[in-house]
């Protein structure tokens, strides 16, 4: 494992408004995290951004109001992920409730069809007759298969949140925050959340030349839709900044209050959590990963269904085959993991050996679950990983996860710039993207995408860092400061879970669930003890029963077992200090 860096940050400055407003710790916590006071803390929906600056949207409103207007048949193409699923879902919905009667959704499976609206996919959407395509999640890259649409006399209105390439499609509307040219500052915003501003814009265009009022009906509470898309933006893992912050919040509150979807709610039940005590990491890592585990196996269509449903029984039905393939998908991921781990002790190569751009493949592989051994791979060796598996026609498709200071699409596009023709396809963001090259073009690729990593990145940038708010004392450690922060959120990508560090005497430890270590820490100053655990450790170096003192950066969590909530720590990583 790479070395860890434990840094602390910057102590803020303690007259801000903020240390007036709320208790110190939180205080501290917002603060170092850009927040001055309460009311830029992001939790009503009068401080979401005004969709003034989104650039294309007016023109996708004419085309969606004319299309309500005469129930003309809307196709909405959606992509095979949670953000996709979700943003399928409130177009469908938020079309329907402003009165549209012919609204339906197609999303390609990623096995026969790949991602975005192809000339392929265009091909089976026309065959249900729509007027109109409007593509979510997706999309800006779909060049071909805008053209097709267009030549079969199919308008498409494009929104997505995707970086876009040199060449735009050539839509009868393009909607999003980070084409050329918008100035709409939440650049962050995802797909489900550009959909819900273009309807929140369609809801205002039909209710100024009296729609609903022609029509006898009340104009809907596009609200009510902030649960799904709370769940999206959590699951694409974009950055929690203030708008954003804004959607996940308020969806939450409705989720607590039971104002949510049969899906949701069943969801929630399958995988095991509570929903009045529901916070955004749950939305992350039980529900998504669920609705996800249909696009990388099967067809998504089993989870847009779910969200969907009316009916609670079917909606529960539903839930638990996703949760049934979530269990298969863990499965096929836990072999390829260790297969890659393998793979890597096999080059018998030492960390600063290693390229600092690393390609892996396995014909054996899993095209669903790349992305998630990327991810998993590029925790344990902290640089770029793309994942290659088995496509059609003599390709293979990759996955690409990164680290700070490395944009993974930018890298590809160099990389494409610079080898004409290797790279067949690409697209994604910062952190993460797709390709799909050539099966006999991978060594070259492999030697190509290590060079360009290596001009980005040096061997400093391959050191871990974990940045934490500092220390807390013996009379800090407690169930209502866990509690309070727990409330504290949503915490996420770019405005993070507060994390802490400190040095412990180790009491206890001991094996639980095959490879997680339950720990008792003693903060040494009080002879406090406290619980702690540290999920997925090295079971070959732990237990470890020279370690006494330690140093350990964890996170304040509320434990619940048989009625009983107790303080734990959620260890993220741990140094013995007396060896």
């Amino acid at each position: 494992m790479p070395e860890v860096l434990i840094e602390r940050r910057p102590e803020p400055d303690a007259s801000l408004p903020i240390f007036r407003e709320t208790d110190p710790v939180l205080a501290r916590i917002y603060a170092a995290r850009g927040v001055d006071s309460l009311e830029r803390l992001g939790r009503t929906l009068h401080e979401l951004l005004p969709d003034s600056g989104l650039q294309g949207l007016d023109a996708a409103v004419v085309r969606l109001a004319r299309a309500v207007r005469a129930d003309e048949p809307v196709l909405v193409v959606g992509d095979f992920d949670c953000d996709g699923a979700t943003s399928t879902a409130v177009a469908v919905l938020g079309l329907r409730m402003m009165g549209a009667s012919r609204v339906d959704y197609l999303v390609p499976n990623r096995f026969e069809y790949g991602y975005g609206l192809s000339p392929e996919i265009v091909e089976v959407a026309a065959q249900q007759a729509p007027q109109l395509l409007v593509t979510v999640d997706n999309g800006i890259s779909s060049i071909e298969g805008v053209a097709r649409a267009n030549a079969l006399g199919l308008d498409v209105i494009v929104t997505d949140h995707h970086l876009a390439g040199s060449e735009l499609p050539a839509a009868c509307a393009i909607v999003n925050p980070n084409q050329p040219g918008c100035g709409f500052i939440a650049k962050s915003t995802c797909g489900v959340g550009v959909i819900f501003y273009v309807l929140i814009a369609l809801r205002r265009a039909l209710q100024a030349d009296g729609w609903f009022q022609r029509r006898g009906i009340a104009a809907p509470n596009l609200a009510s839709l902030l649960d799904l898309v709370a769940l999206g933006t959590v699951a694409d893992v974009v950055a929690l900044e203030h708008n954003n912050r804004v959607l996940v919040h308020q969806g939450l509150q409705r989720i607590r209050a039971g104002q949510t979807r049969p899906g949701i709610r069943a969801l929630i039940e399958v995988s095991g959590r509570r929903r009045d005590r529901l916070v955004a990491s749950d939305l992350g890592f039980a529900l998504a990963p669920r609705l996800n585990a249909a696009g990388r196996l099967e067809d998504m269509s089993i989870g847009i269904e779910c969200l969907l449903c009316d009916d609670g029984d079917k909606a529960l039905e539903l839930a638990r085959t996703l949760d049934d393939l979530n269990r298969e998908r863990r499965g096929i991921e836990q072999e390829m993991q260790q297969q890659a781990l393998d793979s890597l002790e096999r080059l018998s190569l030492n960390e600063s050996e290693l390229p600092l751009g690393l390609c892996l493949y396995d014909e054996s592989w899993h095209q669903g679950v790349i992305g998630i051994l990327a991810s998993r791979i590029k925790e344990r060796v902290h640089r770029p990983v793309i994942a290659f598996a088995p496509g059609d026609g003599g390709e293979i498709k990759g996955s690409a996860r990164s680290i700070p200071g490395f944009h993974i699409r930018d890298g590809l596009d160099a990389i494409a710039a610079r080898h004409p023709g290797l790279v067949t396809k690409f697209g994604g963001h910062a952190m993460a993207a797709g390709l799909t090259l050539e099966a006999d073009s991978l060594e070259t690729f492999r030697a190509a995408f290590d060079a360009e990593v290596r001009r980005q990145l040096d061997e400093g940038a391959l050191q871990r860092r974990l940045l934490t708010d500092g220390a807390l004392s013996a009379a800090q450690l407690n169930l209502e400061l866990a509690e309070r922060l727990r409330e504290g959120g949503p915490w996420g990508q770019q405005f993070p879970e507060p994390l802490f560090d400190g040095e412990f005497r180790l009491l206890q430890q001991r094996i639980v669930g095959q490879r997680h270590l339950k720990l008792v820490l003693m903060e040494p100053a009080s002879g406090l003890a406290v619980d702690a655990i540290w999920f997925n450790v090295d079971t070959a170096s732990w237990p470890n029963e020279s370690a006494q003192r330690v140093r350990v950066v964890y996170r304040l969590d509320v434990n619940e077992f048989r009625g009983q909530r107790n303080l734990q720590l959620m260890v993220e990583y741990l140094a013995i200090i007396n060896i």
